[in-house]
């Protein structure tokens, strides 16, 4: 009976899967989605418990109150604004399952033909997945250096690596039982990780995080094709296959090769930082900006990494009420890869309980900044610099970004001139039509919140 219980959970369990992609693409249905999710990931968790193939449920239960300690205090208490490093260890965590999985299964069967084949291909996978998520999460720790690491013959040693784990992958698949060589391709692989990731820059971490949320999906589908799960298959399939896409669309979003990524930044990478010169800048104080706000019929906050540094969203969502109660029409403009993963604005602005409605993409909101009164940037740099569109030999050149400069007037709050990942200056700061706001982005929003109630009191 139990054997004929767990096809129809597998199966609501992927149909759960499927539609909680579909639903967490947009963000008035994503709350569903996930709850779909959870819900799909309970009955995948309890039909393979009701396999035959489970005699022991005492490791098991064991494990899993070990990794729930673990995993509720992460959860719990690491910031939202931690939400990018804490993607990457989740990342590192489920390939180093899949790949001790698939250790441990080579051991005590040795396999033949497509099962080997497929465990290879799943531990492949799935340490070099491990280390290089590890690798991303240092850097978005800031406990690595951001900057890209290179040096001479990069590109010779990496392929040399990976070619040399694929060689030793083909002889085990042909030979299973030479058991001494797995250890080396273990090794290599796990060397290979740390390798993909160091010649890559902090400015790529967005698309970095997509990519390896793919190649963990694909490591999950192979370990279904090894162990004959159906459910791993599709799930694996799923979180490959949208990993991917995401990280092509995010490769558009910064103008950048799909291949210089995808290979570890095989090829030209941008690594020289050109030093800021001195231009004259406009700045004003908070109360000017709550003036020149309180004028506007229209504004566009754009927000940055700045902000989540800062944690400035709650003190946004205030400014956003005042303004709207004050008839203005307040609009939140969000580029691909602002912040430090996908989507990292909308889940602080959503923390925050901003309107979904107010969160509007690059290219729906692009045309509507001739028609704004005010644009606030926030935290925000190389997204909102018009080299991109002007200055042909700018790194950032052909790069889509957030046409701010054509609003009436563009507010910039910024701590410092300092550049952007780029490392070169923003044209934006030295417009006419701009004024620095320099501080911390939490306590300056506060303090033109603090103005705006000041004058509706008067008012």
């Amino acid at each position: 009976m139990m054997e004929s219980i767990f096809p129809v959970l597998y199966l609501l369990a992927s149909a759960s899967f499927i539609l909680a992609i579909k639903w967490m693409s947009s963000p008035t249905t994503a709350r569903r989605g996930v709850f779909v999710g959870e819900i799909g990931m309970l009955l995948a968790v309890v039909g393979t418990l009701l396999r035959a193939e489970v005699v022991n449920y005492q490791w098991i239960f064991i494990a899993f109150f070990i990794g729930a300690a673990i995993g509720v205090p992460i959860a719990y208490y690491m910031p939202m604004t931690a939400v990018p490093q804490r993607t990457a260890f989740s990342h590192a965590c489920g390939a180093l399952a899949a790949a001790l999985i698939g250790a441990a299964e080579y051991y005590r069967q040795k396999p033949h033909g497509v099962v080997m084949i497929a465990l290879i291909v799943e531990m492949l996978l799935g340490f070099l997945t491990f280390t290089a998520s590890m690798m991303a999460f240092g850097k978005l720790q800031e406990t690595l250096p951001q900057r890209p690491i290179t040096f001479r013959g990069q590109n010779f040693v990496n392929l040399g690596i990976l070619l040399a784990a694929v060689v030793i992958g083909v002889m085990l698949i042909l030979s299973p039982e030479r058991t001494w060589l797995f250890p080396i391709f273990a090794v290599l692989s796990l060397a290979f990780g740390v390798l993909l990731i160091i010649p890559i820059g902090g400015a790529d971490m967005p698309t970095v995080i997509a990519l390896l949320n793919s190649y963990a999906g694909l490591s999950a589908s192979a370990m279904g094709f090894a162990f004959d799960n159906k459910l791993l298959i599709v799930a694996g399939a799923l979180d490959g296959s949208s990993g991917f896409i995401l990280a092509v669309i995010m490769c558009r979003a910064m103008n950048r090769s799909f291949s210089n990524v995808l290979f570890g930044a095989f090829g030209t990478i941008q690594t020289a930082v050109t030093k800021t010169t001195e231009r004259p800048v406009r700045s004003a104080s908070a109360e000017e900006a709550a003036e020149i706000l309180d004028a506007a019929r229209k504004v566009v906050i754009v927000p940055g990494y700045g902000m989540a540094v800062a944690q400035a969203q709650h003190k946004l969502r205030e400014l956003h009420d005042i303004l709207t109660k004050r008839g203005i029409e307040v609009s939140f403009a969000i580029h691909p890869v602002a912040g430090r993963m996908p989507g990292h604005m909308n889940v602080l602005l959503a923390e925050a309980d901003v309107p979904y409605d107010r969160l509007i993409e690059m290219d729906e909101i692009n045309p509507e900044f001739p028609r704004t009164d005010v644009v606030l940037v926030i935290g925000a740099n190389d997204v909102v610099n018009p080299a991109a569109r002007f200055t042909a030999n700018s790194p950032i050149a052909g790069m889509p970004i957030l046409n701010v400069y054509e609003a009436q007037t563009v507010m910039v709050i910024k701590r410092s001139m300092s550049p952007g990942f780029a490392g070169i200056d923003n044209d934006l700061y030295y417009m006419d039509k701009t004024l620095m706001l320099f501080g911390d982005a939490k306590a300056f929003v506060s303090s033109i919140v603090k103005e705006l109630n000041a004058v509706a009191a008067g008012s």
